[in-house]
């Protein structure tokens, strides 16, 4: 058995491909199926079963279109409401895999009610050890978050949580675990680590195994826990619905006019250049969120989920893949691109911009100056973890709403995270209630804090 994970770095999620001679199984896979069905073609493996452990939270799902695509059968847990055909995925009810292997679901609830972890072993009789696909029940060091369904259901998800990894701690210690959630996701209820572990070093590596009360373990799982993006109110119903296959292609290039009569019908500019150029000069009422890891979840959380979308990107970034990307969470009616925005101020249209610097900068300013306005826009739990001394908070998402009251918009305000980037996706925000920005996109609290640049 040979399992090759596929990484989606922006969602911090991982789809795994497990190949069994000539066949394969996939699980959890994404909606972008091109990728998958390239390493199958190149592999020569004819894929039987594509398993999803749970209607994820995070993504729209690409299992439904995959399954279609290559007549594998598609295995959901039981009690998924999806509204589609599926074979159904019950507790303690093996299936046959491809070869010599067994699928055997195993119903881990505390991430979603119905979330059905595979364990994939060799058949009855047949040597070597299993791997377990526990999807956003069990994860590395850190296990699925169980309140996404709302704080109605969280406490007692959390208590079911509990049982589903007493429930996997009784696999063998060598059995592999591959957890669909990962570093970078939103899904998961503490800091996950690497991508993949076993059953044993879990039991004595995960902080969540030193739990021997379902109680005192929900109290844990409930007290970490940051907000998470509000596109993801969206996933599960499209993923129980039925999503539709993922459609991408060439996206066509804009002239400043068009952009113009698109802004003014409400629909919204995202901005993928780099934070510098943001910075230096960009449409107003625009949002800049730099293409990288955190790219499309900033844009699924700070954009109405129904929106137009034009994107304004530097010559040589690919619009291709930053509409797929987008794709994923269901962002799909991008509708060109704006290559910079000399064209736009050439016209004689306005551009807004602002002052960026460096973590050094703002010491030096604090040193001269400890009456400066400094507002910080990470998390809570990263500012309840320490601050600079008489800044004011508001996390990113947060700043839509208005303003902190402190706040004063007639001086100077300097925004910092921990990196510059989430500070440069803020000034987008910011500058529409007319403030004069200074923003720390280079480095941030933890530099301050130690003395660094």
């Amino acid at each position: 058995m040979e399992v090759i994970g596929i990484r989606t770095a922006s969602l911090g999620d991982t789809t795994y491909i497990i190949g069994l001679g000539d066949h394969a199984i996939v699980v959890d896979p994404q909606r972008d199926i091109g990728r998958f069905l390239d390493i199958l073609d190149e592999r020569g493996l004819t894929l039987t079963h594509v398993l999803e452990t749970h209607m994820h939270n995070d993504y729209i799902s690409g299992g439904r279109d995959l399954a279609r695509r290559t007549g594998a059968d598609l295995v959901l847990p039981a009690a998924s409401g999806a509204g589609f055909a599926f074979v159904a995925a019950f507790h303690g009810e093996s299936l046959d895999g491809p070869g010599s292997c067994i699928i055997e679901p195993v119903h881990t609830p505390g991430h979603t009610p119905a979330h059905t972890s595979y364990l994939i072993r060799p058949a009855d009789g047949l040597p070597g050890a299993g791997a377990v696909f526990t999807g956003g029940s069990l994860l590395v060091g850190a296990a699925g978050r169980s309140d996404l369904l709302g704080d109605a259901y969280a406490r007692q998800l959390a208590v079911l949580q509990f049982g589903s990894l007493q429930r996997l701690a009784t696999f063998p210690d060598d059995t592999g675990v591959y957890p669909t959630h990962g570093e970078g996701s939103f899904c998961t209820a503490s800091g996950a680590g690497r991508t993949t572990s076993t059953i044993g070093i879990e039991k004595a590596e995960n902080p969540l195994f030193t739990f021997t009360d379902a109680e005192a373990f929900a109290d844990d799982q409930l007290s970490g826990l940051v907000p998470y993006p509000t596109y993801y109110q969206h996933m599960g119903g499209i993923n129980r619905n039925g999503p539709t296959a993922f459609v991408g292609g060439t996206i066509r290039n804009l002239d400043p006019v068009e952009v113009a009569a698109h802004l003014t019908s409400g629909g919204a500019v995202l901005d993928g250049r780099s934070r510098d150029e943001f910075a230096a000069g960009h449409i107003p009422g625009s949002i800049g969120i730099e293409i990288g890891d955190s790219f499309a979840p900033w844009a699924g959380w700070l954009l109405d989920f129904d929106a137009p979308i034009v994107l304004v990107l530097g010559a040589d970034q690919d619009a291709d893949a930053a509409v797929v990307e987008l794709g994923r969470i269901g962002l799909e009616d991008v509708i060109g691109v704006l290559r910079g925005v000399a064209a736009w101020g050439d016209e004689g249209r306005d551009l807004n911009h602002y002052k960026n610097a460096s973590s050094a900068d703002l010491s030096l300013a604090l040193a001269a100056d400890a009456g400066l306005q400094v507002l910080d826009v990470r998390d809570p739990l990263e500012w309840a973890a320490g601050h600079v001394e008489g800044s004011i908070h508001r996390y990113l998402p947060d700043l839509a709403s208005g303003l902190p009251e402190e706040l004063s918009t007639t001086e100077p305000v300097w925004v910092i995270c921990r990196t510059g980037n989430r500070a440069s996706i803020a000034a987008g925000i910011l500058e529409s209630f007319g403030l004069d920005l200074v923003v720390v996109a280079k480095g941030g609290v933890p530099d301050l804090e130690a003395g660094g640049p």
